[in-house]
């Protein structure tokens, strides 16, 4: 029952770290390359504080992976988790009833 619970949080996590327009764009950014924080900041026009701080955040979400090369930090995207996700919306239309939907009353 835990994992199921951890599941859900890590699934409750990512789209809540995907919600904000910023790091849907550092998401894009991160689909072609990995980046450092200097050229992530540089492609966004972001200051750094404000970028560390929705690094943070998908890092929490467990979306990006970060790794230290000198004084300098790298930022890829976690494929696995981001097809954790795909694989929830998959599930969810595949297991959703078709309920067709209601006409409104125009009158």
């Amino acid at each position: 029952m835990a994992t199921l619970e951890t599941t859900s949080t890590d699934i409750l996590q990512g789209f809540k770290a995907l919600s904000d327009p910023l790091r849907l764009q550092i998401i894009e950014l991160l689909r072609e390359q990995e980046m450092c924080v200097c050229d992530l900041c540089d492609r966004l026009t972001v200051a750094q504080s404000k970028l560390s701080f929705h690094l943070k955040a998908l890092k929490t979400a467990n979306l990006v992976r970060v790794r230290q090369e000198g004084r300098w930090l790298y930022y890829s995207l976690n494929l696995p988790q981001m097809a954790a996700l795909e694989q929830y919306l998959s599930d969810f239309r595949r297991n959703a009833p078709m309920v067709p939907a209601r006409a409104c009353d125009a009158d």
